[in-house]
């Protein structure tokens, strides 16, 4: 049997949306309830599948399913697609499961051509009905145009404001049937002067042409970016729906329009939308006309919009959610042509899931799932005013790595940051890249722009743990950091400049466009609280100073799960004495130095652990190459010389020493403590000791330090630093008559490490899943080189999505499990988190929690997003639980109960058939005799197939 690439809307149900796409569903849904549809079909996502399996091209079968389609459209219409007499008109629309701003456009009054157009006028004398037909006809030639064959909007849109300037109108609806007409003609010449060919006449050509466009509209540069953004799979595949025209231009008796039946801004419930008289469905949306507000409806068609609202309460009733609906009003009589779950911002989104709650729609966890934790991102950071943001044009494009928005006067440094803040200015600090010298001067900005570097570079990880917006990687600029000056989009942005950044989008803009202070509704809290009360995984934070885990707290976190220290180390006063342990000739100098950084980083770690109230903290030992924290221009240089009694060149050599050709891969991580041990028994003391001091201050809190060596592929690494920590630890708690507890744990963040780690299980007490360097590892990619090349990757379907944004589950994510499952059996104590940038993102938090991980670790302000998509992992595995219990035990109770029945019942019919046919001697009797066996076989086999 061939397969089903065509399914009428009476065929579906809103549960198809993953073969019908979520526009064909709903389609099928709506008719199903008995709202007023028109009625058509839907080709499946398989076919658009198929169609690029094909080589992009329909096959015969999706299209011979297709016209059977329009036949069967034919009989419940009674017209005939391109029939003269009484012709049939469609429009073919994409649909894709989940919404795709982007996607194709709709096609309107597909099926005209010049003879149509005669036939129908003829067969109606009102010079009104001349007119419709017309507009009908020029908009239909100017859509295929532009959505099927590609060819520009804009000459059409030309052509149309000649011809109103020709006639001295304003708006379209002023233009006669023979300024259609004219119209009409130009827009057919001007298809021929674009392609070099005619418009095509044939209805089923034309059909044909839209279908490919919608399959062709799902690889299109716009869609592949909104994939990417927002978790769609390419596989998804769109698709397409044919529908009966309903005419809103047929006269003054028509309109259409597009309503919510809430507020998608601020959630009210009340209804929302637009509407036009004698107009089509673009006219609301293209602003040429201003539409009426819905309201108004009710004076011009107070049937019809006494319908729509008794519709729109329907459609709430039935989804238990806020509708996006639009519909054709055709000489007074409702169509809906469209619904679903309408969009909204991160504000309505959560006071439409508590509303639904208290309305008795949705119970909790069903409202904690239909909110999008990526949307808490908006409700924490400033963000652009919406009408200004209209108003501007982006100049440049990087990734969004850091939410928010922000706009400033351009510096290039980042002393130059801190000193412009201090007079009470705004600044962006705009940079090649960052590193950890640049702190100072990224705290002062308002936001961060980088040529260089991805969603994990130095930038990108350090703006999120602040809060402060970020685009890194616009890869258009070029920058001249000498002079204090970069280009893009063809103009010279000068120090002092002003620009704005939206880390949300990446987009860059000239100029200031206002911004608007984040606002957290009170539904906010109400929607983490129950978010908290379902969800399995704890959520902690990364977290390097004070400052950031007093707000990390603020917004819910239960602990820090990184804290990195080598941030702390670039304070003036730090940084001195720590080149000074770099430069030192032996150990015990190394000490010296060492002991002047000691009460700094004692004193960092117990302002951490009263910030955490006696939550876990997990501080990770030094991680960075020693060549980060050295001085590399020649001034910078003489100062340390002249500082530690040493000649210029001495200083050089040191310097150059510690170069490296892959430093990612160099002396860092445990290797720096391996090969200075000094460096660990220092963080160690300043550890306990600030441990120590704050467990005497709060005697009911549990402080338990979390201490992580970092970069471990081999256990005898580990247990080299291991026993230097023990050794101290012990001491100094023996020094203190203390009873302090302490763990020592590892990131596994080298393959090698997720390999063994059975071995590396028998001397941690925890793990924790560093995977950016994990990624970098296993895949073989420059964290911060890595952006030059991905965008081809995606181009070519090699990569749907940035490796370091969101957890490979197929290659990272299988090493993580299978470190779990070999050190779980080892230490059934160990417990096992992540604090890679994954750790705030939703699809990896989901992954993370089904393969067994105890915590995600993310930056402060992602801390929400986590805790939400921590509760829909867990509220979708219940689910699935108890769906997959459903399921096993209703074939349980059919075939304990009905299919006994029916077979027995079955059976004893059979047993009557059989004995009137032994009886008779006939040809025929004897065929059926055997027929009937070859049936008993088969219901046999049926039968214990059930079972």
């Amino acid at each position: 049997m061939a397969k089903k690439w065509v399914y009428m809307f009476s065929e579906g149900d809103m549960s198809m949306r993953n073969l019908l796409g979520g526009k064909g569903a709903n389609l099928a849904e709506m008719s199903s309830i008995g709202l007023p549809v028109p009625q058509g079909f839907t080709i499946t996502t398989e076919a658009c599948t198929q169609y690029y399996e094909d080589g992009r091209k329909i096959n015969d079968e999706i299209m011979g399913q297709a016209m059977e389609g329009v036949k069967k459209m034919e009989e419940l219409n009674g017209k005939k697609f391109g029939d003269l007499n009484n012709p049939l008109l469609v429009s073919v629309r994409s649909g894709a499961r989940a919404s795709m701003p982007g996607m194709m456009d709709t096609i309107l009054n597909l099926g005209l051509n010049d003879e149509v157009v005669a036939a129908m006028i003829k067969g109606n004398p009102d010079p009104a009905f001349e007119r419709f037909v017309y507009d009908s006809y020029r908009r239909f030639i100017q859509m295929f145009s532009d959505v099927v064959m590609e060819v520009g909007k804009k000459y059409f849109e030309q052509l149309i404001d000649a011809m109103k300037e020709k006639k001295g109108v304003q708006f379209d609806v002023d233009l006669t049937a023979q300024d259609l007409k004219e119209l009409a003609e130009q827009f057919k010449a001007e298809y021929k002067k674009q392609l070099g060919k005619d418009f095509p006449s044939d209805p089923v050509e034309q059909l044909k042409l839209a279908i490919e466009a919608v399959f062709r509209s799902w690889d299109n540069p716009r869609a592949n970016v909104y994939r990417r953004d927002n978790d769609i799979p390419y596989s998804w595949g769109t698709a397409v729906n044919v529908m009966p025209m309903v005419f809103g231009n047929l006269n003054n008796e028509s309109g259409t329009g597009v309503a919510f039946t809430r507020d998608p801004a601020t959630g009210e419930k009340k209804l929302m939308g637009e509407f036009l008289k004698n107009a089509q469905g673009e006219d609301v949306v293209a602003g040429v006309r201003t539409p009426m507000p819905i309201a108004q409806m009710e004076q011009e068609f107070p049937e019809a919009y006494k319908q729509f609202i008794e519709v729109c309460e329907t459609l709430e009733n039935h989804y238990h959610d806020m509708q996006d609906m639009e519909f054709t009003v055709e000489n007074k009589k409702l169509y809906m042509l469209q619904c679903r779950n309408g969009k909204r911002t991160a504000q309505a989104a959560l006071k439409i899931a508590c509303d639904l709650v208290d309305e008795g729609h949705k119970t909790e966890e069903e409202a904690v799932a239909m909110i999008d934790p990526r949307n808490l991102d908006t409700l924490l950071h400033p963000q652009f005013d919406a009408a200004a943001l209209k108003a501007a044009t982006p100049i440049g494009k990087g990734l969004g790595a850091s939410p928010g928005a922000a706009c400033g006067k351009v510096v290039f440094t980042a002393d130059d940051a801190v000193e412009w803040a201090a007079k009470g200015e705004k600044v962006i600090l705009v940079r090649l890249e960052t590193s950890p010298e640049d702190i100072t001067g990224m705290k002062s900005a308002e936001g961060i722009l980088t040529v260089r570097g991805g969603m994990t570079s130095h930038a990108a990880v350090v703006a999120r743990g602040m809060g402060e917006c970020c685009v890194s990687g616009c890869g258009d600029i070029n920058m001249d950091e000498e002079n204090k000056k970069f280009e893009l989009a063809g103009k010279t942005f000068k120090e002092g400049d002003f620009i704005s950044i939206d880390g949300t989008t990446g987009n860059i803009y000239e100029g200031v466009i206002k911004t608007v202070d984040a606002k957290i509704a009170g539904e906010f809290g109400r929607i983490m609280g129950w978010a908290d009360k379902y969800r399995r995984l704890k959520v902690r934070t990364n977290a390097d100073t004070p400052a950031d885990a007093k707000k990390a707290r603020e917004l819910g976190a239960e602990g820090i799960g990184l804290c990195r220290t080598e941030h702390m180390f670039f304070d003036k006063e730090r940084i001195a004495a720590f080149r000074e342990m770099i430069c030192a000739d032996t150990a015990e100098a190394r000490e010296k130095a060492l002991d002047k950084i000691l009460p700094y980083q004692q004193d960092d770690f117990a302002q951490l652990f009263e910030a955490l109230e006696g939550n876990p903290v997990t501080i990770r030992f030094l991680d960075p190459p020693l060549h980060e924290f050295v001085p590399h221009e020649e001034a910078e240089q003489k100062k340390l010389a002249d500082a530690l009694g040493k000649s210029l060149d001495e200083v050089k050599a040191i310097v150059e020493g510690l170069k490296e050709f892959n430093p990612m891969m160099g002396h860092r991580g445990c290797r720096l403590a391996d090969t200075y041990p000094e460096i660990a028994k220092m963080q160690t003391k300043a550890i306990i000791r600030a441990a120590i001091d704050v467990q005497k201050k709060h005697s009911d809190w549990n402080v338990v330090p979390e201490i992580m060596i970092p970069l471990v592929g081999e256990v005898k690494e580990l247990k080299f630093v291991k026993d230097v920590v023990v050794e101290t630890a012990d001491a100094e708690i023996k020094a203190a008559g203390s009873n302090l507890k302490y763990e020592v744990g590892t990131m596994i963040e080298i393959p090698r490490a997720a390999l063994t780690a059975d071995d590396i299980a028998k001397e941690a007490d925890f793990f924790c899943f560093g995977t950016n360097d994990l990624t970098q590892m296993t895949f073989g990619f420059s964290l911060d080189d890595a952006g030059k090349f991905l965008n081809s990757y995606y181009d070519t379907k090699i990569f749907e999505s940035d490796p370091f944004a969101k957890l490979d589950q197929t290659g990272v994510g299988k090493l993580m499990d299978t470190a779990i499952k070999l050190g779980k059996p080892v230490n059934p104590n160990l417990h096992i988190g992540i604090c890679g940038e994954h750790g705030g993102d939703p699809s990896s938090v989901e992954f993370c929690d089904a393969i067994g991980l105890d915590y995600v670790s993310c930056s402060p302000f992602r801390v929400p997003v986590a805790r939400l998509a921590a509760a829909q992992a867990a509220i979708a595995h219940k689910n699935a639980g108890s769906s997959s219990s459903a399921s096993s035990e209703g074939s349980k109770s059919f075939v304990d109960e009905e299919t006994k029945e029916k077979l027995k019942e079955y059976s004893e019919k059979a047993v009557q058939i059989a004995k009137d046919l032994a009886e008779s001697t006939s040809e025929a009797a004897k065929k059926g005799l055997e027929a009937l066996k070859v049936g008993v076989e088969a219901a046999k086999k049926s039968y214990n197939e059930s079972k």
